[in-house]
C-alpha cells in the first residue's frame, strides 16, 4: 500500500509538471522562445540531461535546424566547428518511422552511426514526434536520465502528451509571427521611402511593436523643397490599429501637400494642419515634429516646431550630442485655435539631426530623462557611420522596451565641399 501511494504521488506531481508546463510553453509567442522552452520543459518532465529539437525541412526527410539544451560551456566548446545533426542514424530513424522511440543504448542500436568527436557520451534516448496540423513538425529527443536508468512508459507518456501541447504552441508561435510580419509589411507600405535629398542625406528605419497584429501611427517624411530647405517632419498617432495606421497616412499626405504649398513657418504650416484634419477626419490625438532646415550665412539653419513631440537630437561633428529642448507646443487634435511655437538652431556642415518618436525611448522602469540620455550616448558613439547604419544601430540597441512603435528618421547637413551642389531636379 504504501508503494502504491508513493506511485499515485509521483503521478500527481508528474500531472501536476505536465499542466504547468503546457502552460508554460503556452504563454510564449516568440516562435525560437517557444521550442527552447519545449526542449527543457520535457527534460524537466523526464528528469533528462540532455534535451534537443529537431526541426524538419520542408522535404520531411532531414533536419534543417537543431535546438539544444544540457550541455555544458566545455561540452559546446568541444564541438565547436562540427555540424549540427541532419537526421542520420537513431534520429533518422524516427524521422522516417514517427512513432516514440526509447533507446537503452545508442551504440547497440541497428540504426546508430555513431557520434562524432567531441560529443558527449550518451546512451540512453526517448524520440517523440511533434504534429503541426497533422503535419510532423520535428522531433524531440531526450538523453540521459539523472538517476542513470533508461527512459520508461510513463516518461514516454507524459513526453507525448508535452509533444500535443506543443505541436498547438508552435502554431500559435508561428501565426503570431505571421500576423506580426503582415502588420510590419503593411506599415511599411504606408510610410515612404526618402526621396534624394540632395545634398542633404537622409535615412530612416520604422520597427513595429512587439504586440501581435498590430499597426501603428508611427510616421515620418523627408523631402528637398523647392526654396532649397530641406523639410524634415516626424509623428506619432495616438493609437495600435488600423484606424491609426490610416489616419497617420492621412496626415502625411496632407502635411507632404501643404509643405509643398506654403513657405510659411512651420508652426504655421502644422496649425494649418491640425485645422484641416479636424474639420474633414477624425484624426486622434497626434504629437509631431516639423523641422525645415535651410540656407544660412555659416551653414544651416534648423528652423522647427513641435506638436507636443520630443525635440530633435543633434549630432555636430565636434562636441558632444545636444537636445533641443524648447517650448514643445500641444498635440494636433486639441485645439488648434492655441499659438504654435518656432524655434530656430543654427547647424554647421556635417550635423545629423535625428528626429525619433517615443517607443525609442520610453522604458516603465526608468525615467525617460534616463532613456534619452542613453539614447544620446548610443547616438554620440556611432555619429560618424553612414546614416543608414547609423539608424539601424539605434533601433537594434534602443533603450526601451519595445513595446510601441518605433521610427527615427536622420537628416545630415552638407559640409562645406557640398553647399553648392544643385538639387536633383536641377540636373
Amino acid at each position: 500500500m504504501a508503494q502504491q501511494l508513493r506511485a499515485l504521488a509521483r503521478a500527481r506531481d508528474r500531472v501536476q509538471g505536465l499542466l504547468s508546463a503546457v502552460l508554460a510553453i503556452g504563454s510564449e509567442l516568440d516562435l525560437p522562445t517557444v521550442l527552447r522552452r519545449i526542449v527543457t520543459t520535457a527534460m524537466d518532465l523526464a528528469d533528462a540531461r540532455y534535451g534537443a529539437l529537431g526541426v524538419l525541412a520542408p522535404s520531411g526527410d532531414h533536419l534543417e535546424q537543431f535546438i539544444t539544451a544540457g550541455l555544458t560551456d566545455d561540452e559546446r566548446a568541444a564541438l565547436a566547428g562540427v555540424d549540427f545533426p541532419h537526421g542520420r542514424g537513431v534520429l533518422g530513424h524516427l524521422i522516417h518511422h514517427p512513432e516514440p522511440l526509447r533507446v537503452d543504448d545508442i551504440p547497440s542500436h541497428p540504426a546508430s552511426v555513431g557520434f562524432p568527436p567531441g560529443h558527449p557520451p550518451m546512451r540512453t534516448l526517448l524520440g517523440v514526434a511533434i504534429s503541426v496540423r497533422g503535419e510532423i513538425y520535428g522531433d524531440l529527443y531526450l538523453s540521459g536520465r539523472h538517476d542513470g536508468q533508461p527512459f520508461d512508459r510513463d516518461d514516454e507518456e507524459v513526453v507525448r502528451a508535452l509533444a500535443g501541447a506543443a505541436g498547438i504552441a508552435i502554431e500559435n508561435a508561428r501565426l503570431f509571427g505571421y500576423m506580426r510580419d503582415s502588420a510590419e509589411q503593411f506599415q511599411r507600405l504606408l510610410l515612404p521611402v526618402l526621396p534624394d535629398l540632395t545634398p542633404f542625406s537622409g535615412a530612416a528605419v520604422y520597427r513595429t511593436a512587439a504586440e501581435p497584429a498590430t499597426v501603428g501611427g508611427d510616421w515620418y517624411d523627408a523631402a528637398v523643397l523647392p526654396d532649397r530647405a530641406c523639410a524634415a517632419v516626424i509623428g506619432d498617432v495616438v493609437g495600435h490599429d488600423l484606424h491609426a495606421a490610416a489616419a497617420m497616412a492621412q496626415a502625411r499626405n496632407m502635411l507632404r501637400a501643404l509643405l509643398y504649398a506654403r513657405k510659411t513657418p512651420p508652426s504655421a504650416v502644422l496649425t494649418q494642419l491640425d485645422r484641416t484634419i479636424q474639420a474633414i477626419t477624425d484624426l486622434p490625438v497626434t504629437t509631431a515634429l516639423l523641422a525645415r532646415i535651410e540656407p544660412a550665412t555659416n551653414g544651416w539653419t534648423l528652423h522647427w516646431s513641435t506638436a507636443g513631440h520630443l525635440p530633435p537630437l543633434i549630432l555636430t561633428p565636434v562636441g558632444p550630442p545636444r537636445y533641443l529642448h524648447a517650448e514643445p507646443g500641444i498635440p494636433l487634435g486639441v485645439d488648434d485655435e492655441i499659438r504654435r511655437p518656432d524655434h530656430t538652431h543654427l547647424l554647421p556642415g556635417g550635423t545629423t539631426v535625428l528626429l525619433f518618436t517615443d517607443g525609442l525611448v520610453e522604458h516603465p522602469d526608468h525615467a525617460i530623462d534616463d532613456r534619452l540620455h542613453a539614447l544620446a550616448d548610443l547616438a554620440a558613439a556611432h555619429a560618424q557611420q553612414p546614416l543608414d547604419d547609423l539608424v539601424r544601430i539605434l533601433a537594434d540597441n534602443h533603450p526601451s522596451d519595445g513595446h510601441d512603435d518605433m521610427a527615427i528618421l536622420a537628416i545630415r547637413t552638407p559640409t562645406e565641399d557640398r553647399l553648392h551642389e544643385p538639387l536633383a531636379s536641377e540636373g
